[in-house]
Parts: C-alpha cells; structure tokens; sequence
C-alpha cells in the first residue's frame, strides 16, 4: 500500500475497570499497526484501561464528567472550550473515575437518549468538537466506532467528512436490555435510525449477526464476519508452565464477579461437586464492581457454609502479567455467563493456553464449542448440569487434555491478534477501494 489510509477506531472506557471491548478494540489496533496501517485509537468517556500496552491517545472526547453535567445542567452546555478542556483532562477523569463514576444501564436511560440522539441531545456540543477536530486535524479516510451506542455522532460524521464510517457491534445488546422503558424502545429507535446512516457493520460471529439484524433491521449485506483475537503469544508462558504440570483439579473462573457473568452459578456448581472430587479448588480473578459487593459477600457465605474456604482463591482486577500466572494454575476453565455473550474473549484466553472449557449453550458459545472442540456445553443457569459437565473433566484428564489441544490448535489457527488485524483490514480496504497488501 503506497498511501498509508488514515483509519480512527473510536473506542469506548468503561470508568476505570477492564473492558472486554477495550481490550479487543486495543489488541485490533496494535495488529492492525503491526500491519503497516495508519490506526489512531480514540477513547470516548473515560481513558481506557488494558492490561497490556495501551495504544490509545492522550485525549478523552465525549468526557464522562463533562456529558453528565451537560445532561443535568443546562450550563454546561455552554462553556467555553478552555473549560470543557479542563473537564475532560484524562488524568482529572481517571481520578473521578477510580471512585464514582457509573455505567450501569439501568441508571443512564435518559442519558443514552441524549447520546444516540447526537445533535439533537444535550451533548451537541460534543458532536460539534469531536467532528472538527476529526475533520481538521485528523483527516481520517475511515472512521469505525465500537458499538453503535456510541453512534449519535455519525450523521455528522458522515456531511462533514463524507467518508465510510462503520460500526463494531459486541454488546449493544446487552446495555440496551438492561435499559428501563421508556428509555429503552427510544434509544432503540434512534439506533435504528442511525444504523441506517452506517456504511458496514463488523461483528465476530453469524450467531450475532442475525440477532442484530433481527434487533436493529440491519440488512445482512451491511455485515462483515470478522474473527475475534487474542495476542496469542502473551499466553506462551502458560503453555510451557503447564506442558510441565501433572494434571490437577483446579476451576477457574476470569471474568468480572457479577451476576450477570454467572459467577454464583459456577460457586453453586461447586458447592455440588467439591464432596465427589475433596482435591478440587476454585480459583477466580476479575473485577468486582461496588455494586456487586453485596452479591460477591453472598457467594462467599455459600462458600463458608459448605466448609471451602481453604478451597477457594481470589485474585481481583489482575493486570496481564498476574494473569498469566493465574491461567498456569487451573486446570479447567469456565465462565457461565447469564447474558447473551456477543464475544467471550475470556473463552480465546483459556484456549491459548491450552484449557478445556465448559460454557452455556447459548450466544456465541456454541459456535465457538463447534469450531474449535475446545470443550463443552451445559445447560444455562444450571448449576448441577455444570457440576457434571465440569465433574467429567476433572475426572477424566485424557479428554480434558484432547479438548484441550483441539482448542489451542485452533485458536493458534484462527483466533489470534494477527488473524483479528487481518481480516479486519480487508474489510476497511475494501470500504476505501484499495487492495490490502501482506
């Protein structure tokens, strides 16, 4: 390619925790950069926060202090720029952020209106600064955004700089469910309206592209299936560690320890199996919220009253290298997610390192089970079917170790950062009329 394409990836923080999107969004951009493409990586609302290199920039749009003082106070829509520039200070939204900012759907329905709604919500302003400085300083040739949520601003995108801008769907869903009437039919519809505007939409799986063709009345020629990856070296420590470890009856659990990931169904499971296998522990990671505290406290009581307290482990919000010091412990993996799970990068991490699985049939899940033959799947929200499913492995490690190499043959294959950036790439290559090369 003579002429580099500018491509911007506007991606989203989640307030201080680790973000499955994030960390996708992040990994996409340094593959993409390893390519030879020109990627900026632009955070929306608050920093992000990876636990590898992070490839965005030093700026934050859309600031999540400034948005919610727009909203609540007619004032703020109005100040000056040397002041909106104070507001969203990265490190002035990171120490705000460490402490009480909120991202709970349930809580921003009138909010996430104003935001699909772009120039015509309370955060115009926003749009108009974003836009021109897109538009005068950055001159992209291709703008794609991480969800559609975050999609208020394209009609403007579009008249002002005419060029294809496309959409990343990964959970749209998920926030939108979890949105009280009336907010959630209006946001919907506007998402609609916007998804209309949208040049092409890339999403991981044909499970989700149909449920978002179905939600959004997205005709399916706007699609792109493109893989979903992982930086599958960062996980060869792991393999080697456990090429060297005699098999054990170690769960692990790495996801955030809330409801709706399914962690009091895996502490249920266990509760259910740990009398049959008296040498097996449950070892966890993942970022508690403040508001799931409460729930946490009851999932260790359930642990206290069964006597397993010696046999559970905690290690919270690890960062990438104490992750992978946690994968080389465990010996089975799972995450029995209660939602509709659009990515399930944790599921790649655990067959990077060469872990059998067992998941919910449902979302993405199957899919990704029939691909890969990584491991197997129970019944949603069954903790006496993922007892048994998880029970068959433990006692079986022949095939716990045969599930395990076909997971981590195929994701070596087609699951990896390389793979992700690649196919990307055709998709944004192909959107600006060029031919890919490497």
């Amino acid at each position: 390619m003579n002429l580099k394409p500018k491509i911007v990836y506007i991606t989203a923080g989640a307030g201080g925790m680790y973000c499955g999107s994030c960390i996708r969004d992040n990994s996409l951009v340094t593959g993409m950069e390893n390519l030879g493409w020109d990627v900026l990586l632009l955070p929306l609302y608050t920093p992000i926060r990876v636990d590898e290199e992070d490839h965005s920039v030093d700026q934050v749009f859309f600031g999540g202090i400034n948005v919610y003082l727009q909203q609540k106070i007619p004032l703020f829509r109005h100040l000056p720029n040397f002041l909106d520039r104070w507001l969203d200070n990265p490190g002035l939204i990171r120490r705000v952020a460490s402490g009480a900012m909120s991202v709970n759907a349930a809580e921003l329905g009138a909010m996430t209106l104003s935001m699909v709604k772009g120039e015509h919500g309370y955060q115009k302003k926003e749009v108009g600064r974003l836009v021109h400085w897109l538009k005068e300083v950055v001159k992209p040739d291709l703008i794609c955004l991480t969800n559609l949520l975050v999609g208020g601003c394209i009609p403007a995108l579009k008249r002002e700089l005419g060029i294809p801008v496309y959409v990343t769907l990964q959970g749209d869903d998920v926030f939108l469910d979890e949105l009280q009437e009336p907010w959630r039919e209006q946001v919907l519809s506007e998402m609609k309206d916007l998804a209309e505007a949208a040049d092409g939409f890339l999403t991981f799986s044909e499970f989700y592209r149909e449920r978002m063709v179905e939600m959004l009345g997205i005709p399916p020629e706007k699609f792109s299936l493109t893989p979903l990856g992982v930086p599958i070296h960062e996980f060869d420590p792991v393999v080697e560690k456990r090429s060297g470890r005699s098999s054990g009856q170690v769960i692990g659990y790495f996801a955030r320890l809330a409801p709706e990931k399914g962690f009091d169904i895996l502490v249920d499971a266990f509760v259910k199996l740990a009398p049959e296998f008296p040498d097996a522990t449950l070892q966890v990671a993942g970022w508690l919220s403040e508001k799931d505290r409460g729930f946490y406290a009851e999932q260790l009581a359930k642990i206290e009253a069964a006597g397993l307290n010696e046999r559970f482990v905690h290690l919270e919000a690890p960062d990438g290298e104490a992750k992978v010091k946690f994968f080389e412990g465990i010996d089975v993996f799972s995450v029995p997610a209660r939602f509709v799970e659009p990515k399930g990068l944790y599921a790649l991490e655990a067959m990077a390192c060469g872990l059998p699985v067992v998941f919910p049939n449902r979302g993405i899940f199957p899919e990704l089970i029939r691909q890969s033959g990584a491991g197997s799947l129970c019944d949603p929200e069954s903790p006496g079917d993922l007892a048994a499913k998880l029970a068959d492995l433990l006692e079986s490690p022949e095939k716990a170790a045969s599930l395990a190499k076909a997971g981590q043959n195929w994701v070596r294959k087609n699951g990896g950062q390389e793979a992700m950036a690649k196919a990307t790439a055709d998709v944004f290559a192909k959107a600006l009329g060029r031919t890919q090369e490497g």
